[in-house]
């Protein structure tokens, strides 16, 4: 598909325009086929932090970057940015400066329960992860944009829409055979600075992509039972 077959153009203030909507309807027997498949395939999903330095197929992490795009936004807004970082100096400078962060964070201003509830996950100050993996996204949220006058229009729901956008990229990272973590700095301003975004945007997460190394460990972790999070009224 065309990267550039159909560009959007902010529609604030426009009249409704709904057009058809008839997605094919696949049987039951195929949907609780392809519903069983989805979910064993994401249970083996976890987060890395050993990540092997091989290259990484660019247009899967481009087509999952895709993909992440057409998650739902507040008022069809689209407040995201993904910065796809590959340059190691780069990787090196944001390395440097959130590990600057964490370390005054694990001293102490994440305070004792916080502290207390990252013990169990073996992370520390230290994040290799940000120049061992072969290449970064840095999400941005955007606050609001510009139009063509200059004047400044509010985005809406920015924190849900992007969380949701960032959810649908590990799922499709994960699902394309790939490796991702999160990672939040605080603060983040430095990723802005170091990347030149622009004053609408703020940094929301770092996320690291590759493959897990030969000696990768994860923590003993077991997720909650479908009983212990859903309810049926």
């Amino acid at each position: 598909m065309s990267e550039t077959a159909q560009r959007w153009t902010p529609v604030h203030g426009e009249p409704y325009r709904p057009v058809p909507y008839r997605p094919a309807r696949m049987s039951h027997e195929e949907s609780l086929a392809r519903a069983a498949v989805l979910r064993e395939r994401m249970q083996d999903r976890r987060t890395v932090r050993q990540f092997a330095p091989d290259p990484v197929p660019e247009q899967a992490v481009r087509d999952a970057i895709a993909c992440a795009s057409t998650a739902p936004s507040g008022a069809h807004q689209q407040p995201w940015t993904f910065v796809l970082v590959r340059d190691q100096e780069i990787r090196r400078r944001i390395r440097e400066a959130a590990e600057h962060e964490e370390q005054i964070s694990y001293d102490g201003r994440l305070g004792e329960e916080w502290l207390a509830a990252l013990r169990p996950l073996g992370t520390d100050e230290v994040k290799p992860h940000l120049t061992d993996a072969p290449a970064l996204i840095v999400v941005f949220q955007q606050r609001y944009w510009l139009g063509d006058d200059g004047t400044k229009h509010k985005h809406y729901y920015v924190d849900e829409s992007v969380g949701i956008a960032v959810g649908m990229l590990l799922s499709a990272l994960h699902l394309s055979g790939l490796a991702a973590l999160i990672h939040t700095p605080s603060p983040m301003r430095f990723l802005s600075r170091v990347l030149g975004r622009p004053e609408n945007e703020k940094a929301f997460a770092v996320i690291p992509v590759g493959y897990p190394s030969e000696d990768c460990r994860v923590p003993d972790l077991v997720r909650k039972s479908l009983d212990q999070v859903m309810v049926e009224v």
